[in-house]
């Protein structure tokens, strides 16, 4: 099992680390609210263990971000909050579990391994809106049985607007996910992908799929 570990006090966040490794896990440390939502939102990790108060940007705010863009494994969450109301907000946010420090590593241990014997949600890996297929296992697409090259942050954006087919996106939120920037970074990036992507997705298909919604963003829908 993989594991990203969030969490910015240097000692606990080694405590936790080194428990793991020595259960034969792989785990990635990081300090800081951003970089931990970058790195849980474009790696493959099986779990994520997230401090609340962190640098940057909260664990709350990470927590709802990951949930938002649809990260679906098991989150941890560690708090110095005991009172209820702080744990029923975390798990309303999608928190899975939680430890309240000071904590016992036993504890930690065993709701680690207690989420990691849930069943994964039973949800196709495939992606679909019309003809159009996205295989988030293989990272494959298709159009008619017909495959489609794209390059990793055409695949990223296709992605994120088929998980969210119907709905229209806004560039910022595209652009946070694609490339994890949190503020606009005063270029047409997102617009030159879109362009790319119409022209490999619905350049020889009389039905378009990726439509602008001026002044908004972009919607993908059949």
């Amino acid at each position: 099992m993989k594991i990203l570990v969030i969490e910015d006090d240097p000692t606990v966040g080694q405590f936790v680390k080194r428990g793991l490794e020595e259960q034969r896990w792989g785990v990635d440390l990081v300090a800081d609210g951003e970089e931990g939502e970058r790195r849980a939102g474009s790696e493959a990790y099986d779990l994520v263990i997230l401090d609340m108060r962190l640098p940057g940007k909260s664990g709350l705010d990470v927590l709802n971000a990951l949930r938002a863009r649809g990260f679906e494994r098991p989150v941890l969450v560690l708090t110095a909050q005991d009172a209820v109301d702080a744990k029923v907000k975390t798990l309303r946010a999608g928190a899975d579990d939680y430890v309240t420090k000071p904590f016992a590593f036993e504890e930690l241990l065993a709701r680690v391994e207690a989420l990691a014997r849930r069943p994964r949600a039973i949800a196709s890996p495939v992606l679909r809106v019309a003809e159009l297929e996205l295989d988030q296992g293989t990272r494959e697409v298709h159009r008619n049985g017909t495959p489609v090259d794209l390059t990793p942050k055409e695949y990223a954006v296709l992605e994120y607007l088929m998980r969210h087919a119907g709905r229209v996106m806004s560039r910022t939120l595209i652009t946070e996910y694609a490339w994890g920037y949190h503020f606009d970074p005063g270029t047409n990036i997102v617009d030159v992908v879109i362009n790319h992507l119409r022209k490999k997705v619905d350049a020889d298909h009389e039905k378009k799929l990726i439509h602008t919604v001026r002044g908004v963003g972009y919607v993908i829908k059949g």
